[in-house]
């Protein structure tokens, strides 16, 4: 990377530790760690109890390779929009640490070793939907959603839901209509999610012209949504109860949980409509603590088979 010192350009170089540590912001860790949250907890469920230990490992280093792959590809394809926000204006790309090249031949080599690894030591449906997801991410969100419709996290939001149906392929070759409702739940979560993140940065994605809701809308239209996708989140939540089978601890979970949430989620929505100071990081935040008890509720309730209706 040219950098300008005292008039003259000369060549920043960037160490080995500073290359690799790139190659990992590029996979977006923090991101992955949320998937892989929620693709155990699933596995437990379809098996009704510890699945095959090689099984688990297997499926998780295949959905954190894809998970990379569609983060690096990503941050390449994103490169311009990150370079104008403060959000994100350390990544690898924006900094230099990272050339173009190699952050593409990075997200293909990722993505294309994922899909094998599955294929190999998984199953090939689990391979399939892994696949999918990476192309929701890439193809429809980033490159054909996020820059032109406020709904951009919603659809695309889609590809962050794929975990479950690939842990519950990995254990059964099969989809069934508990792994569609654990969809269903992050898919209606991953608004509620991620709106209040884009209210705290409003200004950051208006400079970069992206129209996400809060930048399109103001934070009473957003807060409204908010409220409206908990509930159908929640609603969706305690589906699986009836459909599960599911016991006491998954659903004492669902309900309390599920509560604090529509708690939180109205709070931010009144604070909006009498104008008042808002703090939109509060739901964000607390979305994830929700999302963890509901897995982490999840991974339990199958192992404790006294509390089970």
């Amino acid at each position: 990377m040219d950098v300008a010192v005292d008039g003259r350009v000369v060549e920043r170089r960037f160490s080995p530790r500073d290359k690799v540590k790139g190659y990992i912001a590029l996979t977006k860790p923090r991101v992955i760690e949320l998937l892989l949250v929620t693709t155990v907890p699933v596995m437990i469920l379809a098996q009704g109890g510890i699945p095959n230990l090689w099984l688990v490992f297997a499926t998780l280093i295949g959905g954190a390779l894809s998970a990379g792959s569609a983060g690096a590809f990503n941050c390449y394809f994103d490169r311009d929009i990150d370079r104008v926000m403060d959000r994100t204006s350390k990544r690898p790309l924006v900094t230099g640490v990272l050339s173009d090249r190699e952050a593409l031949v990075f997200a293909w080599t990722l993505g294309v070793v994922s899909i094998v690894w599955l294929a190999v030591f998984t199953n090939l449906l689990a391979a399939s939907l892994s696949l999918a997801a990476i192309l929701i991410y890439v193809l429809l969100y980033t490159l054909v959603l996020k820059r032109r419709t406020p709904q951009n996290i919603v659809w695309g939001g889609t590809a962050g839901c794929m975990p479950v149906l690939i842990g519950w392929a990995a254990v059964t070759n099969s989809l069934s209509w508990e792994a569609l409702i654990l969809f269903g739940i992050i898919f209606l979560w991953t608004p509620p999610h991620y709106w209040p993140l884009s209210m705290k940065y409003r200004a950051d994605y208006k400079t970069a012209g992206v129209p996400m809701l809060a930048v399109v809308r103001g934070r009473v239209v957003v807060g409204l949504q908010i409220v409206l996708y908990a509930w159908a989140m929640v609603a969706c939540s305690l589906l699986l109860i009836p459909v599960g089978h599911m016991g006491l601890i998954y659903a004492g979970t669902a309900v309390v949980a599920g509560a604090w949430f529509l708690y939180e989620s109205h709070r931010l929505y009144s604070r909006s409509i009498r104008d008042l100071s808002i703090k939109p990081m509060r739901v964000f935040h607390g979305s994830i603590t929700y999302l963890t008890l509901i897995f982490l509720a999840v991974a339990i309730d199958p192992l404790v088979p006294l509390f089970r209706f």
